[in-house]
């Protein structure tokens, strides 16, 4: 579970089941892809071959998807993915600002992001996020109806092919675009490894965070929270 600062200044952002969950599902996502890649082209379906097996390995991997974060949600071990969860639906006016800061130049824009006081996650954390979960669920269902299609009327079988097919192609842009933020911010990354992240970097990314795991840890010792400068 997140937890304030220690004494070598870090603090804990992630903890072992939040990060067993992302690297599993990122491993089913790579695999989803790359399966998936292998269908839609056919030199490359031409060149592997076994097109039963690839389509077999990418329909159990999408069914597989979900499994993860229903394991982890369904104890008291998942209390912090839990909280983080509350986390990305809790959407603030700092937020708003911080979307409607994108269409600014970029050092006008980040000058003027500095200033928001952002919680654990961005704007843009929580937009991907709901995002892929959205899109997570249509890709489910209408994987299903294009593998066991019998019960299924011609146009829905249709339509499904065009939603799954596009929506899978916007979904490799979005992941391609979070694993592009991820190489960029070494503290960000290194938090999905270690689960700790430098205490500085919060402050400057997340104060509405700090605040809050300070305020925790006051309240448990019976003290009154300071504002973190």
């Amino acid at each position: 579970m997140s937890e304030p600062a220690d004494a070598s200044g870090v603090v804990g952002r992630f903890d072992r089941v939040e990060r067993a969950v992302h690297w599993v599902n990122a491993l089913l996502f790579v695999t989803l892809i790359l399966t998936g890649a292998i269908l839609y082209i056919q030199p490359l379906m031409a060149l592997i071959g076994r097109r039963r097996l690839i389509e077999d390995i990418h329909v159990y991997a999408g069914l597989a998807l979900p499994i993860p974060v229903i394991v982890a949600l369904a104890g008291s071990w998942g209390r912090a993915l839990r909280a983080d969860l509350s986390r990305l639906n809790r959407w603030t006016a700092d937020d708003g600002a911080w979307l409607r800061l994108t269409t600014s130049e970029r050092a006008a824009r980040r000058r003027a992001r500095e200033r928001l006081v952002m919680g654990k996650f961005n704007a843009g954390q929580k937009l991907n996020a709901a995002f892929v979960a959205g899109a997570g669920l249509v890709m489910l269902g209408t994987g299903a109806i294009l593998r066991w299609y019998r019960p299924f009327p011609l146009d829905w079988r249709a339509g499904a092919t065009f939603v799954h097919n596009w929506l899978a192609l916007a979904l490799f842009v979005v992941i391609v675009g979070h694993i592009g933020m991820a190489l960029s911010d070494r503290d960000a990354l290194g938090s999905m490894l270690t689960g700790r992240v430098d205490r500085r970097w919060a402050l400057r990314h997340a104060p509405g965070w700090i605040v809050e795991l300070d305020a925790a840890r006051l309240s448990r010792r019976g003290d009154a929270p300071r504002r973190v400068e």
